[in-house]
């Protein structure tokens, strides 16, 4: 059975308008979909809309503009690429003029070709504009081209252009604090992810490629309803697990290795993501044990830190903490825990922080630091959780035997009024558990 998708509904697409409307509420704003990419020859990458704009807008087709005319009656206007009826057996549906008024809410449609002439038409009022700058190249030339008309023009009694600025840093802000609807789309991309761990654990076994596995799991994202993962698989075996975003996933996995899968799949346009370690054979060896308790311990270390007004980097730093005095423990380091801090003497082993936020990207919207102070943490706000340690070629003076083990162990979690939500706990990472499950699924 598919889960289930479309929780976001054109009434919260408008109310999300309004909201980005009424912050700036002194100009027009532009937005700009995204666009069909060559891959090769004549072949496109599949098309995936730009993620803000569809978050203003749930119109997932390419080449498409936006323009929110705040205190205009009618503020909401779509140029689309048109439907056109013997096109629709190469490309398939397109919503068109009359589709972007009446399933998607535009108060006013136009053809994306009419953009040049129409576009200054519905700007005339406004005193400045909102856009970013570099984020389109031809938007870039049209909005060039219209300021220095604009310009131009003032010479004659006309209106100039008082200024061109970036709506980033709202936008960003309000996808940074997520709605009920938003963390249930998230919950639904999590729990899907967390089926597909599973046949992926289940299914792993010595001699078998990394791929084969990566098939198993995703083959559960795509027959349970996601139409695509939220980032490219990381299936990493062996040493390939001390590379941070290792893709090739060809490599023969070994008796005695570890897996580690960083993963996530897309639901409505929200991304999961989760990464799991475990041993090939079914079985930590003693030192990967080790290693393997000490990152759980730090994430654990990290969660207790995630509620209102704390820090982000109060995380990262309970983490790190722990990290550093399991590494002592093991003999990879030496010195008091504040002075391998400073030095940072840790890098060889963890060389990433252990939080981002999440969302519609898997490394989401949203500012990690206000000038010299780390953002303080606000219900709504997901992000990972995923401390990790890492024995590979930077770490030449850990003892020998951990070389070649590299361990992630990562989870969602939302912030709370009371404290904070593990989006991804039924997802086995006690070391037992994990272990009660590899190499279980019936022999293919």
């Amino acid at each position: 059975m598919a889960t289930t998708a479309g929780l976001i509904t054109n009434e919260q697409f408008a109310q999300r308008r309004k909201r980005l409307m009424d912050s700036l509420s002194d100009g027009a704003i532009i937005l700009t979909a995204g666009r069909d990419k060559p891959r090769n020859n004549d072949v496109d990458y599949k098309f995936r809309q730009q993620s803000s704009f569809w978050y203003f807008t749930g119109f997932d087709e390419p080449d498409a503009v936006a323009v929110l005319r705040p205190g205009h009656e009618e503020p909401y206007t779509l140029f689309v690429r048109p439907y056109e009826e013997r096109f629709q057996i190469w490309v398939g549906y397109r919503a068109g003029v009359e589709g972007a008024r009446e399933e998607h809410g535009a108060d006013a449609a136009f053809p994306i070709d009419d953009l040049k002439e129409e576009l200054p038409k519905l700007l005339e009022e406004a005193d400045s504009l909102y856009y970013g700058l570099g984020s389109d190249d031809d938007m870039d030339e049209i909005i060039g081209d219209l300021a220095r008309r604009r310009r131009a023009g003032a010479q004659r009694g006309g209106k100039a252009l008082a200024g061109i600025q970036d709506p980033k840093p709202v936008i960003d802000r309000m996808r940074l604090i997520k709605s009920s609807e938003e963390v249930e789309a998230l919950q639904q991309a999590i729990d899907l992810t967390a089926k597909g761990f599973d046949a992926a654990m289940r299914s792993t076994r010595p001699g078998d490629h990394e791929y084969q596995v990566q098939a198993e799991m995703e083959a559960v994202f795509r027959r349970l309803g996601s139409p695509r993962n939220g980032y490219p698989s990381i299936v990493a075996s062996g040493m390939n697990a001390c590379t941070l975003h290792y893709i090739t996933n060809r490599d023969r996995m070994r008796d005695g290795d570890l897996l580690l899968i960083d993963a996530g799949a897309e639901v409505d346009y929200y991304t999961a993501d989760i990464t799991r370690t475990w041993p090939v054979n079914g079985r930590f060896s003693p030192e990967q044990r080790a290693v393997y308790d000490i990152c759980l311990e730090a994430q654990r270390r990290g969660f207790e830190e995630v509620r209102p007004g704390a820090l982000f980097d109060d995380v990262h730093m309970a983490a790190l903490r722990t990290l550093i005095q399991g590494l002592k423990d093991l003999g990879a380091l030496s010195g008091e825990i504040d002075g391998i801090i400073e030095d940072r003497a840790f890098l060889p082993y963890y060389m990433h922080g252990t939080s981002h936020w999440l969302g519609l990207d898997v490394h989401d919207a949203g500012q990690y630091r206000h000038g010299d102070k780390s953002t303080e943490l606000e219900p709504g706000m997901v992000f990972t959780v995923e401390p990790g340690l890492y024995f590979g070629p930077l770490a030449t003076e850990s003892p020998e035997e951990l070389r070649g083990i590299g361990i992630r162990i990562e989870d969602n979690v939302v912030v709370t009024d009371d404290g904070h939500r593990v989006l991804s706990s039924a997802i086995p990472s006690k070391a037992e558990e994990v272990e009660a499950v590899v190499g279980t699924a019936v022999t293919r």
